[in-house]
């Protein structure tokens, strides 16, 4: 498992805080499928910065729409290139692109008292998976990436009636394990949670299905805290972090 002792290796460089970013909190507006594995990185940071960092979890769109509207946010986590791109459009990134940062995997999960024996893409059509939660396509890549895969197997329009929509992905993951869907299409960072393993049980969505769930950041612009938004990039990526990530279901990106 991963030993926060191993960050003090990191180079002092990257670590140095200047005295500009003074003790104003680094402000992340973070998709939802980061909510299980961005705190110990956020507390890992903070240990090794002193930067103190606030993060608001929710659907890329939303925190999107929320930056172009002028929300203080410092940097953009989102879990695709698109909804960054839209931040870059309106004028409201420091980046002309966006700077993927991982790529997310989906996955079915069930509980296990579900009552469906075999966890597949067609055991989808059987009568125990009688609701199937979703995150919204129009809010979540998740979402999207989800519906890309029933229509690759061909499946969308015979399981629309039993979809559950949800706002973002996180709120899938809540619908499948609190009973209120049979099956959930969820991220893998959710699906490796202590609490979902203990719930239940989960298999990778084939990956040829959807298109890759490349997760991009922007730096938005006119930040007071540019330079620790930039320290915090730069974080994601030392190796003893992309551990982490991929040890809660997120590939790193180098």
């Amino acid at each position: 498992m991963f030993d926060l002792r191993k960050l003090l290796f990191l180079p002092a460089l990257l670590l140095a805080v200047p005295h500009a970013c003074g003790q104003q909190s680094l402000r992340i507006a973070a998709a939802a499928d980061l909510q299980p594995l961005l705190p110990p990185v956020i507390a890992a940071f903070r240990q090794q910065t002193g930067i103190a960092v606030e993060a608001s979890y929710k659907s890329s769109a939303t925190l999107a729409t929320e930056i172009i509207s002028g929300a203080p946010f410092d940097l953009f986590l989102a879990a695709d290139l698109s909804f960054p791109q839209r931040v870059i459009d309106a004028g409201r990134a420091e980046e002309t692109k966006p700077e993927p940062y991982a790529r997310g995997t989906l996955v079915l999960w069930t509980r296990n008292d579900s009552g469906v024996k075999t966890l597949s893409m067609d055991a989808l059509q059987g009568p125990a998976a009688h609701s199937i939660a979703i995150a919204n396509a129009e809010h979540a890549p998740y979402g999207r990436a989800a519906e890309a895969a029933l229509e690759q197997e061909h499946l969308l329009d015979t399981l629309r009636p039993k979809l559950v929509i949800a706002e973002n992905i996180a709120q899938a993951a809540q619908y499948a394990d609190s009973g209120n869907a049979q099956v959930g299409f969820i991220s893998l960072t959710a699906a490796v949670t202590p609490r979902l393993r203990a719930d239940g049980h989960f298999v990778r969505v084939p990956a040829g299905d959807y298109p890759p769930i490349l997760q991009g950041a922007v730096v938005v612009r006119d930040s007071a805290n540019a330079i620790a938004a930039r320290k915090f990039l730069q974080f994601l990526r030392t190796p003893a972090i992309g551990r982490m990530l991929a040890e809660r279901g997120l590939e790193p990106i180098h």
